[in-house]
């Protein structure tokens, strides 16, 4: 809605008619990525990917894919099939991406596709659930680990895991919200940061194999589970720890030469995630067998104790620098999905604007840590993840079928990248599996009233977004005014050049 408004007026500037097609030869640019395409290079790219990926699922996720594979063979093969997975998700999106080089993810992509309703709704369920239980889980994960080394030999208090995790949430959400520049650098350091301990991991294991320890290698594949249901909750959990391989598609605005460097980041990024989980996963076998493994409390702090004492309070550091890095690319990303539905006038038209000194969009990326603290209060790390992977994939599945949908609906428009069709094919497919797999081996309620949840956007979407009744834009508006006053925000074509 206000970007339709702001096309308008500049195809009346430059003597162009309206309704042009959403793709020019080169990427929009607008007073929102000015700043960051300074900093937003290929390198960032990469550490984007990397840095959002490797955050606490490669330290949490190995129990879970371990007890549904049953052996060590079948779990080393998910490990990498996932990573396959998620390249050719991200290859997938790559071609969306460059095709329509608007910022916001999977959103402008299933408005160009299906329409404003499911475009919304996605916007809906991300803003509200997936994005900003993404992020708790990550800064809950941080608490844990970054308190565990003061409370030896017991659990921290939950008060005291939930309140670091909230002070994580404020820290990072004012850190984007004041500067690009300092996000960015933020993101790269702590990538070099968490590089350290995967290093650290991936080389113990490698003497380790050199000096014989194969013990666990050995019928690896015995007692394996070879079920539909059984490897779809494997992948599941795998998967949780690739996710982020998409995160680069929330910035193409701001990221530069989008056409070269995104599909660049995830050629280079994804197939480097791949091959650290499995080596690393190869580390953890060879100090652990599978039932030690699938008793640890931490995987990588029991890895830690048994090689690196005394120094293995270096794994539990190095971890919350993990953990705290993937928070931060993930509020970074996610941060511009509200702005951009906020642009599109489906969330609060404040939403929408950015800062006139710093060029940031600070109310979404105050709204998105808000909502996430809220997440905080109530939840634990297993049940978000739950809730979080079933409603992700429906979505990330519906994405990559708007990519064929538009192979025949949309042919006019450049496909800088065109990946074969067979790609996006498998993609769905693996999708509608991983949606169905939990439901099918554990039916619970939580499954529905996500259903019903992400439904119930749609009384929304008629209300407030169809009919656009008058007394909630009387009441929004002294608000916006007034926020627009306390955040010294407007609306993106208002910023001076």
């Amino acid at each position: 809605m206000g970007e339709e408004s702001l096309r308008k007026r500049k195809g009346e500037d430059n003597g162009q008619e309206d309704g042009q097609s959403i793709q020019s030869d080169e990427p929009q640019t607008t007073n929102l990525q000015k700043q960051a395409k300074l900093f937003l290079s290929p390198r960032y790219g990469i550490c984007m990917i990397v840095g959002t990926i490797i955050g606490s699922g490669i330290f949490v996720s190995p129990k879970s894919v371990l007890a549904n594979a049953g052996a060590v063979g079948p779990c080393l093969t998910i490990w990498a099939a996932c990573g396959v997975l998620a390249t050719l998700g991200a290859l997938c999106f790559a071609e969306l991406g460059t095709m329509i080089t608007k910022s916001g993810g999977e959103y402008p992509y299933l408005m160009e596709a299906f329409g404003p309703i499911p475009a919304f709704l996605f916007s809906w369920t991300s803003l509200l659930v997936t994005k900003p239980s993404s992020f708790a889980i990550i800064c809950l994960s941080f608490a844990e680990y970054a308190s565990a080394p003061f409370y030896p030999g017991c659990d921290p208090p939950q008060v005291v895991i939930k309140c670091l995790a909230a002070a994580a949430i404020v820290i990072i959400t004012i850190v984007n919200s004041l500067s690009v520049k300092l996000a960015s650098y933020l993101q790269n350091l702590l990538t070099a940061a968490k590089m350290i301990i995967v290093i650290i991991i991936i080389v113990s294991g490698i003497v380790l194999l050199a000096q014989g320890k194969t013990e666990n290698f050995e019928d690896s594949f015995k007692d394996s589970k070879i079920s539909i249901s059984s490897i779809g909750l494997a992948f599941y959990n795998g998967l949780w720890a690739y996710d982020g391989w998409n995160q680069l598609n929330y910035i193409t605005e701001e990221l530069k030469n989008p056409y070269r460097n995104l599909p660049l980041s995830i050629i280079i990024g994804i197939p480097l995630v791949t091959i650290c989980y499995v080596l690393i996963n190869i580390s953890y076998f060879t100090v652990m067998t599978s039932t030690e493994l699938l008793q640890s409390q931490a995987v990588a702090v029991t890895f830690g104790d048994r090689i690196l004492y005394p120094a293995s309070w270096i794994v539990p550091l190095f971890v919350a620098f993990s953990t705290i890095g993937s928070a931060n690319g993930t509020c970074f990303t996610a941060g511009r999905l509200v702005y951009v539905a906020g642009r599109e006038g489906h969330m609060l038209k404040v939403l929408s604007y950015i800062s006139v000194k710093r060029l940031t969009p600070a109310p979404a990326i105050i709204f998105y840590g808000a909502v996430a603290i809220i997440y905080i209060i109530p939840g634990d790390i297993d049940t978000l993840i739950n809730y979080f992977s079933f409603a992700v994939w429906i979505f990330y599945g519906l994405t990559v079928f708007a990519l064929i949908v538009m192979r025949f609906t949309r042919k006019e428009l450049k496909r800088p990248i065109r990946i074969p069709i067979v790609v996006p094919v498998l993609v769905t497919l693996v999708s509608i599996l991983l949606v169905l797999a939990p439901i099918i081996s554990a039916p619970e309620l939580a499954y529905l009233y996500c259903v019903l949840f992400i439904l119930s956007g749609l009384i929304v979407y008629v209300l407030f977004v169809h009919f656009k009744f008058n007394w909630p834009q009387k009441i929004s508006k002294p608000i916006t005014m007034h926020l627009q006053m306390l955040l010294e925000v407007v609306p993106a074509e208002d910023v001076p050049e």
